[in-house]
């Protein structure tokens, strides 16, 4: 006996397909589409994930208050950093001096307060020097391409290869003097090559995008294209790193100042603090501790700052 094909069979009574109605399916509200605001932009985005990133906000107060304290150390303490009362050498900790003194007299929270100052300002300016360096050279690198692009990629590559701390020392020997600003433009110098490199590779794969190809169509001058369209959008990684090194440069300083070939022992910095404090590390191991624990948490502090920036303008990030 031939059964009859599957499409001709009628369905069952009970098998029926039934559909609800459609005002108890409102799924209009849930697909609907705001037209009426402005998307928001990849800053808005990077600013909205940072505001809930906790180790951002944490990171934030920090260096909110080194900030405060490398503008105002006077708030914070009312003795002079640089007079040195040999009376009072080797202190124990006390009201007067609530860190105790150095074995020249100085009080030992002064010296790590006013050292804020001398340390952020001297990172800060290094991250910029070697930001608009790295940055500029970059950015003309990936955007012209063919020998221009060869010539100062191994230009990059030979100051890549010396290494920051060797070649501040070098050039430090043979200045006459070193400076606040000695030190920034020595180590800014030597330490634009990892942002150039960055920013290379960030406008090489944003110069091939659509955006800048219309506006190339649209009779765009190369200058106004790569300054308006191109770095916008090819230096969050840049951002990234700018901030993470602003931590190695106040530390490279600090190397500079403890092996006697940065700053001046007549300034103030954690550094110099810290090496002085070497022959006194068995009788008064605080005297290393203050110094080197608030250059902890100052470079911590930054680094912690750069992950949670990388975090939120990363969106390969943001999706794990």
């Amino acid at each position: 006996m031939r059964s009859e094909p599957r499409h001709s069979r009628t369905l069952r009574p009970s098998a029926e397909h039934v559909v609800a109605p459609l005002d108890e399916t409102p799924l209009g509200a849930v697909d609907a589409v705001d037209t009426t605001s402005a998307p928001r932009s990849m800053w808005a985005e990077a600013g909205r994930s940072l505001i809930r990133n906790p180790v951002f906000v944490i990171s934030a107060v920090l260096i909110l208050i080194i900030l405060v304290i490398a503008a105002f150390p006077s708030l914070f303490t009312s003795q002079d950093p640089n007079y040195g009362d040999i009376t009072a050498s080797n202190q124990p900790p006390s009201g007067e001096h609530p860190f105790g003194t150095t074995r020249q007299g100085y009080d030992v929270l002064a010296r790590v307060l006013y050292g804020t100052r001398t340390s952020v300002m001297v990172g800060f300016f290094t991250m910029i020097l070697a930001t608009l360096i790295g940055g500029i050279l970059g950015a003309l690198a990936g955007y012209v391409g063919g020998i221009f692009d060869a010539v100062l990629s191994r230009i990059t590559d030979i100051f890549f290869a010396i290494p920051l701390i060797l070649g501040a020392i070098v050039i430090a020997n043979r200045a006459d003097s070193m400076n606040v600003p000695m030190v920034i433009l020595v180590l800014g110098v030597f330490g634009w090559t990892n942002v150039a490199r960055i920013m290379r590779g960030s406008v090489i794969s944003v110069k091939n995008q659509d955006f800048v190809t219309a506006s190339t169509a649209l009779g765009a001058n190369p200058v106004i294209n790569l300054v308006k369209h191109v770095v916008p959008n090819a230096i969050a990684p840049v951002i990234v790193t700018a901030t993470v090194n602003l931590g190695v440069y106040i530390v490279a300083e600090a190397t500079l100042s403890f092996l006697g070939v940065g700053l001046p022992s007549a300034s103030v910095s954690w550094g110099g603090d810290i090496s002085d404090a070497q022959p006194a590390l068995r009788t008064q191991p605080m005297m290393l501790f203050y110094p080197s624990m608030a250059l902890a948490i100052t470079v911590l502090s930054f680094i912690m700052l750069g992950d949670a920036v990388r975090d939120a303008l990363d969106p390969k990030a943001r999706k794990r």
